[in-house]
């Protein structure tokens, strides 16, 4: 088992581009951390340089209590999962499971134990004596995951694992990655795009734009108390409404105003924000889908922060219906009761729930209050 730390880590590619900028993260044994955030972000560059894959530019990386900086990725004591399943076609499963602990030359009783391990706790054993070719694409990640457990590394390091499944599957196999880290123990650190694994799948999530971290926290945290407007859209599914106001002060109390409506802040949230400084200023209101109402009980309780809508699309999705308006020309979605009468066309009074409004600086996209 192994702490992984990196400091001050910088990847620079000979063309100029800066993938990996001043990175700076310290992992807990047996915690899963994952790396998130759109194409580009510099997510699988840190895994690779991780792994030794990827040559730094500046900065240490630390396994366990060794620099690894110019150690070689054989002797790094680390697994990799690829997006790719990298399988041998012409092996069986039991092969290919093998094939790495064959070239490290361990013993055949060896080799047949930690791989008859390994399938058992994947469901793969009656797999064994297949080829590649026979297998779903299900099956197959689960070989390529197998393959990495056999070898007993530290660290386990996985990159976009997932993204060749379908939609069923995807949601099948993160519950057993979740079960698999439980069982094994150890170190996993996982790359991915899709926001819907990081929440359910990590300890800590890294959100990353443009080679930068942007925030650090448990899913919960990234999700109520976001540092930017960046990690508040893009935590979250539907994304987190934004909409331009200003804050206008009156006596003790705090006013949003945008368009033609006027939202009053509650007492608590008020008293975040020193009224006097902060009067005038231009800001963006961030609110969640689920935080905008069209409920009868809503709509009376919260007379302070009511707005007009037109409704423009009706997404009925069974448990929940999402509805697409247009407040003052802007386009806003809301998660509803999924026994809403509302329909396409219909102009309607929406709760914003005032006590879950995030405010950002407009300039600078940085949190106001949470």
């Amino acid at each position: 088992m192994a702490t992984v730390k990196l400091k001050n880590v910088t990847k620079r590619f000979d063309n100029g581009v800066v993938a990996v900028n001043g990175f700076n993260l310290d992992i807990e044994d047996r915690e899963f951390i994952i790396l998130v955030g759109p194409s580009g972000c510099g997510k699988t560059t840190t895994l690779r340089m991780i792994a030794g894959l990827e040559e730094i530019t500046e900065g240490e990386i630390y396994i366990g209590d060794k620099l690894v900086n110019d150690v070689q990725p054989k002797d790094r004591d680390i697994a990799m999962v690829f997006q790719s399943y990298a399988l041998y076609p012409h092996m069986t499963v039991f092969d290919n499971m093998a094939f790495g602990l064959k070239l490290r030359k361990f013993s055949k009783e060896d080799i047949r134990k930690r791989v008859h391990e390994a399938a058992k706790i994947l469901e793969i054993e009656h797999l064994l004596d297949r080829k590649p070719r026979a297998l779903s694409g299900g099956q197959k990640q689960r070989v390529a995951l197998g393959r990495a457990i056999v070898r007993e590394p530290k660290v386990f390091l996985l990159d976009e694992p997932l993204s060749n499944l379908d939609a069923k599957l995807r949601v099948q196999m993160r519950t057993e990655l979740t079960r698999l880290f439980q069982k094994l123990q150890t170190t996993f650190i996982y790359v991915t795009h899709d926001q819907v694994e990081a929440m359910t799948m990590g300890t800590r999530i890294v959100v990353l734009k443009d080679g930068i971290i942007q925030q650090v926290d448990a899913p919960q945290v990234l999700y109520e108390r976001p540092n930017n407007m960046f990690v508040a859209g893009f935590i979250g599914t539907p994304p987190m409404n934004f909409i331009d106001a200003t804050i206008e002060r009156r006596g003790d109390e705090i006013h949003l105003l945008f368009g033609s409506h006027d939202i009053k802040l509650p007492e608590g949230k008020a008293k975040k924000l020193d009224a006097a400084e902060h009067d005038g200023r231009k800001v963006v209101i961030g609110i969640r889908p689920e935080d905008i109402h069209d409920e009868a009980m809503y709509i009376e309780s919260m007379p302070d922060s009511l707005v007009n809508a037109e409704v423009s699309v009706v997404e009925a999705l069974g448990a929940e219906t999402l509805l697409y308006v247009t407040v003052d020309g802007i386009d806003v979605v809301a998660r509803v009761n999924p026994r809403t009468k509302a329909r396409v066309g219909d102009k309607i009074k929406m709760a914003f729930d005032a006590n879950k409004i995030h405010l950002f600086d407009k300039e600078t996209e940085v949190t106001i209050i949470n």
